[in-house]
């Protein structure tokens, strides 16, 4: 991963900063068990920090497993899959939530993707 082009994606959204944690499935899975009460490996996890004056924004938590298997089923490349849910994540922290929105998170992820010259996401993918 290209913890450079990460962090110019992070600038282009926020001037805080993010903390970001690479696991594997298993320790996603007991994250998303804990905080969410699912009891299964995902992707990516976002934790939002309360605004407080030089605290991060928040957390974004990836499954290297997980980008693994999606670049490899996409054709793509890691840095560009980890890439994806680094965005799909950072979304997430700054209010985007495509679970219950009318398709804002989808359209600025795809605006996103577009202007960093990615692939297709999770989320563009699914719809």
């Amino acid at each position: 991963m290209d913890i450079d082009f990460l962090e110019k994606i992070s600038n282009f959204i926020t001037s805080k900063e993010i903390e970001l944690v690479v696991v594997t499935n298993s320790t996603i899975a007991e994250i998303n068990l804990q905080s969410r009460g699912i009891d299964k490996p995902t992707d990516v996890l976002s934790f939002p920090y309360e605004d407080m004056p030089n605290a991060p924004l928040g957390s974004i938590v990836i499954s290297v497993d997980f980008v693994k298997e999606k670049a490899n089923l996409y054709g793509h490349s890691f840095g560009n899959e980890f890439a994806l849910l680094f965005i799909h994540g950072l979304l997430h922290i700054i209010g985007y939530d495509h679970e219950i929105d009318d398709g804002q998170h989808r359209a600025k992820e795809e605006e996103l993707i577009k202007y960093f010259n990615l692939p297709d996401s999770l989320i563009v993918r699914n719809s």
